[in-house]
């Protein structure tokens, strides 16, 4: 018998090909280009002579030699998580706290997800959520009051270390019957007549402010809300528009609750980022974290991207 050409990459590209649905997917999960993924398919599906899963089909339809080799990756690649866990406990220790600082209201939608899925991995390390809206979440981290921070912005003057997660767009949010339905997308000059609610946090901390109106020298009539579904059914009303992720409310768009169109002819996009001190970034269980929480929102949040 031939020695096996099998690598533990190739067992993450196929369980990654069938968690995410796509090569397209598959390839921004794994941080490869598309190219380089399905050099590796095609690697093995000439070593084995027959196709591994059915190209035009979306969700791929796995052939039996694909299926059995993702029965392999699953039998084995959370043996090998789990043995590398195990030796890293072994080197710096068994305990750990992770408490996370947040400052953005919508965090809360795939921060929890992650953590569960975090605590099953590293059941001894010890996570708390740091309470209370916090508008400088870095200085926590400094303080050693937070161990990360999830930040809206990487800002290279910090004293610490960001570790990139998504970007996402940033939709603007009108009642059904509103008029600027009728655009296609909304400019900062149609913000200027309505009331834009928006959470109660600093102007800095929102990005339709920081990165349209402001630029533009609009000041809309403005309302606060500490709460989303608050939000959403002042907006429904006709009370006002908000801007939040297209992720965070995309439920009320598919349910026709209000309506959403994008901010800019090229859209408005967020990002997020894990902040933390550069000892917490050498603890293993960080960049476990970060992966986990990656993956948990790429393969559950909607058109967001891996940055």
């Amino acid at each position: 018998m031939n020695p096996s050409i099998l690598e533990l990459r190739h067992l993450r590209t196929l369980t990654a090909l069938r968690d995410s649905g796509s090569l397209v997917r598959a390839a921004q999960l794994l941080n490869l280009t598309q190219s380089a993924l399905s050099h590796q398919v095609k690697l093995l599906e000439e070593r084995y002579a027959t196709p591994l899963f059915e190209r035009k089909s979306v969700p791929p339809q796995f052939s039996t030699t694909g299926l059995r080799l993702l029965a392999l990756a699953d039998a084995v690649l959370p043996q090998v998580e789990e043995a590398e866990r195990d030796v890293a406990r072994l080197a710096t220790g068994k305990t750990g706290q992770l408490r996370i600082a947040v400052e953005c209201h919508t965090c809360f939608d795939w921060l929890m997800p992650a953590m569960d899925s975090f605590r099953t991995r590293w059941p001894e390390v010890e996570l708390d959520i740091v309470s209370g809206f916090h508008p400088d979440p870095i200085a926590l981290v400094l303080q050693d009051r937070a161990d990360i921070a999830v930040v809206s912005e990487a800002d290279a003057e910090e004293a610490v270390d960001f570790h990139p997660l998504f970007r996402f767009e940033i939709m603007a949010l009108l009642a059904n019957d509103h008029a600027l339905t009728a655009r296609t997308h909304l400019t900062a000059r149609d913000f200027a007549n309505e009331t834009l609610i928006t959470y109660p946090v600093p102007d800095e901390m929102l990005d339709v402010v920081r990165q349209v109106l402001e630029p533009a020298g609009v000041r809309p009539a403005r309302r606060t809300t500490e709460l989303t579904i608050a939000m959403l059914q002042l907006v429904a009303s006709g009370r006002g528009v908000a801007t939040l992720p297209k992720w965070a409310v995309q439920s009320y768009l598919d349910r026709g609750y209000v309506t959403a169109r994008p901010v800019g002819k090229k859209g408005l996009t967020g990002r997020l980022y894990v902040a933390c001190t550069e000892a917490t970034s050498a603890r293993p269980w960080l960049a476990d974290f970060v992966a986990i929480t990656r993956e948990s929102c790429f393969l559950t949040l909607s058109e967001i991207e891996l940055l």
